[in-house]
């Protein structure tokens, strides 16, 4: 699951996250992780203009930080960033960043990857705003030089090069995985030639099967046989008679009816799904996670 209280949009973020505090970030990871989610993720922007504040918010943490701190609280669970817009730094610097946390949580991160879409941000930082798309492909290539097991990784591409440049600590899992999240052409394309794994971002249920049937030829077309986990976000949840207004999209009911609907996603060929829960406070979250990982995830591989 995406993290709240890390990023506030007012696109998704829930009325009572303005007010939440590190311990409540806290102890939503520590619940993710008793109860067996798969992962926790975190997002990414620097900045953001006053043009986008009103719908995006200024509230993103920075991720490295964000998925170090519960690192240091939590065993099990992995450690996403959703999505790290790694077009901004050098790749250098993203890979020593990353690789030390990756070692310092005992090999539990998977970096995500996207394009980003705000060019204030990109111009305040000297980045490409409109060359973003070859510029995350070429940080993307660097980037699997640099998260390896090599002390010493190589890299030239036409923006960057590196070698003779020792790094330490290495990855601990010894290569981060990097999944790619987007749902335009390019995206797809850049997950299928270059991810180890691809999560769509807002595709409909019915765009889903097309996009992973393109995926599967571009990839093959690519001449990669190394399988690739591909994701998907749901609709928003709810576990049980939520008794409010939690929206027509959301996904309510009893545990086996809300398992039969996410099931779809396994036929389609989905291996992993990122859910996000409705609610009015921590508590209520927490509790929804709970009810999440022992009623419903039971049913969901039948």
């Amino acid at each position: 699951m995406q993290l709240p209280i890390q990023s506030q949009s007012a696109i998704f973020a829930e009325g009572w996250e303005a007010a939440a505090t590190p311990a409540d970030l806290a102890e939503i990871a520590r619940t993710a992780d008793r109860a067996g989610f798969a992962y926790v993720a975190s997002c990414d922007h620097v900045a953001i203009p006053r043009r986008l504040a009103d719908a995006m918010g200024t509230v993103w943490y920075d991720p490295v930080a964000t998925l170090a701190f519960l690192a240091g609280i939590t065993e099990r669970v992995l450690l996403m960033s959703h999505v790290a817009v790694v077009g901004l730094r050098h790749p250098l610097v993203t890979a020593k960043q990353y690789a030390t946390l990756d070692h310092l949580c005992g090999g539990r991160l998977v970096l995500g990857v996207g394009a980003g879409h705000v060019p204030e941000e990109f111009r305040a930082l000297g980045a490409d705003f409109e060359g973003r798309g070859g510029l995350l492909d070429e940080t993307v290539d660097a980037l699997r030089a640099a998260l390896g097991p090599e002390e010493y990784p190589e890299f030239a591409g036409e923006r960057y090069a590196f070698s003779g440049l020792g790094q330490l600590p290495r990855p601990a899992q010894g290569r981060v995985p990097v999944w790619v999240g987007g749902s335009s052409p390019a995206a797809v394309r850049r997950a299928a030639v270059r991810g180890d794994g691809w999560l769509p971002q807002g595709d409909p249920r019915d765009r889903l099967p097309a996009q992973i049937a393109g995926l599967k030829e571009l990839r093959e077309a690519a001449g990669i046989e190394e399988p690739i986990v591909v994701g998907a976000i749901t609709e928003p949840l709810y576990v049980g008679d939520p008794g409010w207004p939690v929206g027509r999209r959301t996904l309510t009911g009893e545990p086996q009816a809300l398992a039969e609907s996410l099931r779809a996603y396994a036929a389609m060929g989905v291996h992993q799904i990122q859910v996000r829960f409705r609610s009015r406070s921590r508590d209520e979250l927490t509790d929804q996670m709970a009810a999440f990982a022992a009623e419903v995830a039971p049913h969901l591989d039948r």
